[in-house]
């Protein structure tokens, strides 16, 4: 021991001789235990850390072990190493001392608060993991707390570095406290955004929103704390400012979702050329539908009631009621729905005349499917209208449709065919023949004698 603590002395005793040499030898001293203790933690003691976590349900989570948080906290032993350290490395200026200590202690407490952030962000990954999480989204309160962390790991890693309190730092953020609101004006706006539409439950992750304004019409895939973004149906995203579903109106079809039922409100335009009273050989063949038959008997009864208190009246047809095609396809509509299984039966459902206009006379189906799937959706409804497109003709409506190129050109073949012939005496509009002018056939056979002239000089 005494050979030791002699070789130990004149160790010294030569370096010190040396001083630049025992500057370098403390230092690599210094940095080897500082690299020790780093991987004698990360290796040691997060590994025992992380074991003892997956024992537990908490640590049985892939988040857990890919988060950052227990290795970013390691990193301080070797800072605190390097901080206690210096003081006994010889030969080092005060003032690389001071500088030493001041960083070690700034990357100290940038490393807490990165570590905390980390921790942050695994609560809300595992929070967004339960079944109802979408229903009050944390992201927005989350993202908060990142802003304040950072804001005050900013302020003490400022002071260790001058080596000053942080009082004095805060002090002179109160007289900065104006242009602070200009800077996280947005910030403070979003924030009280998110507490409204949190505590108010204005618009959950997966809701259906559309805003016509922004161009935006799909999904909401996060909630943010500045941002909102909304997935549209053609897979692009739009991302809203969180303050504009405060400000701006907008439309949320959660509640149509929720209800089980989705709405169809679609009209049929009818000619109204083609609207008129049903004739009794009508109604025999229409009575053969099963879900008119109810319907035609009791409107007949209620009808030919009607029309007995009329007496001698009655025998005038102008005053008597009768049933019309369209009233009958009407009730054929209604029967169809309630007897459709794919139509929501205890939502509205109706079906009625709108104003007529220049394209005929609207005719509206309104009802519920009992699904709010899109696909499904849209097929009930395709299928509903192919039928009812499909049997109108029985009732002896037509759909209004403007002439297209192929009807113009029937008409066109019509026209020419049933043309009257030249040589065809001309009668007058009430069918007597016309006067004959002798003036007008003379010029018409000189002219006949003209184009026959021209033809046999070419």
């Amino acid at each position: 021991m005494d050979e030791m603590n002699a070789f130990y002395a004149s160790v010294i005793s030569w370096l010190e001789q040396h001083p630049q040499l025992y500057l370098a030898t403390g230092l690599f001293i210094l940095f080897m235990l500082a690299w020790l203790s780093n991987a004698v933690v990360k290796r040691m003691l997060v590994r025992g850390i992380m074991k003892a976590l997956r024992a537990t349900e908490i640590g049985r989570s892939n988040e857990i072990a890919k988060s950052s948080v227990i290795a970013r906290l390691a990193n301080v032993i070797p800072a605190l190493v390097l901080s206690v350290g210096i003081v006994w490395v010889p030969e080092v200026p005060e003032v690389i001392v001071a500088v030493v200590q001041n960083v070690a202690n700034a990357f100290v407490i940038l490393t807490v608060a990165l570590a905390i952030n980390g921790a942050l962000t695994l609560i809300n990954t595992i929070y967004e993991k339960k079944p109802d999480s979408h229903l009050k989204p944390i992201k927005g309160y989350i993202q908060v707390l990142k802003i304040v962390i950072y804001l005050v790991s900013a302020i003490l890693i400022i002071a260790a570095l001058i080596d000053r309190s942080p009082v004095i730092l805060l002090s002179g953020i109160g007289a900065m406290a104006a242009v602070l609101m200009l800077v996280f004006q947005d910030t403070l706006l979003s924030l009280v955004a998110s507490m409204q539409i949190s505590s108010n439950d204005i618009v959950r992750v997966g809701d259906w929103v559309e805003m016509p304004a922004l161009n935006a019409d799909g999904d909401v895939i996060d909630i943010a704390l500045h941002t909102v973004k909304v997935q549209n149906w053609d897979k692009t995203i739009t991302t809203i400012p969180t303050r504009r579903f405060i400000t701006d109106s907008f439309k949320n079809w959660r509640g149509m979702q929720d209800s089980g039922g989705r709405r169809i409100m679609r009209n049929i335009l009818l000619d109204q050329q083609s609207i008129g009273f049903l004739s009794n050989e009508e109604k025999v063949r229409l009575s053969r539908f099963r879900l008119l038959r109810d319907y035609l008997e009791s409107k007949q009864k209620e009808i030919d009631d009607w029309n007995q208190s009329l007496e001698d009246e009655g025998k005038e047809p102008a005053n008597t009621r009768r049933i019309t095609n369209i009233g009958t396809f009407r009730a054929y509509i209604l029967n169809y729905l309630k007897h459709h299984q794919r139509i929501h039966q205890d939502m509205t459902m109706m079906v009625r005349q709108l104003a007529p206009t220049s394209d005929g006379l609207p005719l509206q189906v309104y009802g519920f499917t009992n699904t709010t799937a899109w696909v499904d959706y849209e097929a009930i409804q395709s299928d509903l209208f192919d039928h009812l497109l499909s049997i109108l003709p029985e009732f002896g409506l037509r759909v209004y449709q403007h002439p297209s190129g192929v009807d113009l050109r029937s008409l066109r073949d019509t026209s020419s065919k049933t043309a009257e012939p030249e040589d065809k005496p001309k009668e007058t509009s009430l069918g007597e023949k016309a006067p004959e002018n002798p003036t007008a056939d003379h010029e018409q056979e000189r002219i006949k004698k003209e184009a026959a002239g021209k033809g046999s000089e070419s």
